[in-house]
């Protein structure tokens, strides 16, 4: 039995008065598929142009490992010449992902193919993020830790994006003191024996296209799986709702420091204590 999920509506393009309307406002996700902008990004864009003008960096990789007490907030699993971690994407699936890659930071030059888009509310900067993965490469379900609106536009090869609002966290065995759920939950094919709550979860998804836009509203919880090789980059607002801003700055300012002291502290004891409150919680709310 699949999970819950129902796709996510989309629209050839959108003007912003609607966009505010229909999606910005009462926070509902959408997938605009012809998003222009006059970006030079989507006719150049590829792996293949990021080897080009990219490939002598050295990127931090990231898998799907458990958290382990001794990993720092981020820090990651391996680094890699970006030229050899394309070749090995186009070669064979792998593990590995780049994650929050700064591409203004990085890559200067990546600035003068894109633009920041009106969508009637007020995106960052200087925070541009890529990311990439190989085929079957994943993300843990997550939420942003600042609760942001995220436009996640996505370039070359397929992904697959499994939504779910805050309204069903409840549901998710959520891992106390952090923004994940139980690590050992694969949302592209979950054992309801073992996850049982998650019957009750209801979200929504879509496979992400090279030129398509995904905008997730605050705190959605979000999976990715690469389907294909490929890459997205995220624009982010901040969080325009004000309960959502105070769990933003917790959050930043607190929750991450906390965890990082306990892991410190109790060492793997904390992570198995987390990982197993998450699950006498979500089981809990079932009885």
């Amino acid at each position: 039995m699949p999970l819950k999920l129902v796709e996510i509506p989309r629209v050839k393009s959108i003007s912003k008065k609607d966009f505010v309307r229909l999606y910005l406002k009462p926070q509902k996700p959408v997938v605009i598929e012809e998003f222009d902008g006059n970006w030079a990004a989507h006719s150049k864009w590829s792996l293949d142009y990021i080897k080009q003008i990219a490939g002598n960096k050295v990127v931090p990789l990231y898998d799907d490992r458990p958290v382990h007490h001794d990993d720092g907030f981020n820090e990651p699993h391996a680094e890699m010449k970006m030229s050899d971690y394309i070749d090995l994407l186009k070669s064979e699936p792998t593990k590995f992902r780049i994650f929050l890659w700064n591409a203004l930071k990085e890559v200067p030059s990546l600035q003068a193919d894109f633009s920041y888009p009106d969508f009637g509310i007020r995106l960052l900067k200087h925070v541009p993020m890529l990311f990439f993965g190989g085929t079957n490469s994943h993300t843990f379900m997550h939420y942003d830790i600042d609760y942001a609106n995220i436009f996640h536009f996505h370039f070359e090869g397929e992904k697959q994006c499994i939504l779910f609002p805050q309204s069903s966290t409840k549901y998710l065995y959520k891992v106390p003191h952090s923004i994940i759920t139980h690590e050992s939950i694969d949302f592209s094919n979950p054992d309801f024996d073992e996850w049982p709550a998650l019957n009750k979860a209801e979200g929504v998804k879509t496979t992400l296209k090279h030129g398509e836009v995904l905008y997730m509203p605050e705190g959605y919880w979000h999976y990715m799986k690469y389907l294909t090789p490929g890459f997205s980059m995220s624009l982010r607002a901040l969080a325009r709702n004000p309960l959502n801003f105070s769990k933003a700055a917790y959050n930043i300012f607190f929750m991450r420091y906390f965890d990082v002291f306990m892991r410190k502290l109790k060492g793997q004891k904390w992570i198995d204590w987390k990982n197993d409150k998450a699950i006498k919680r979500t089981q809990h709310r079932l009885s």
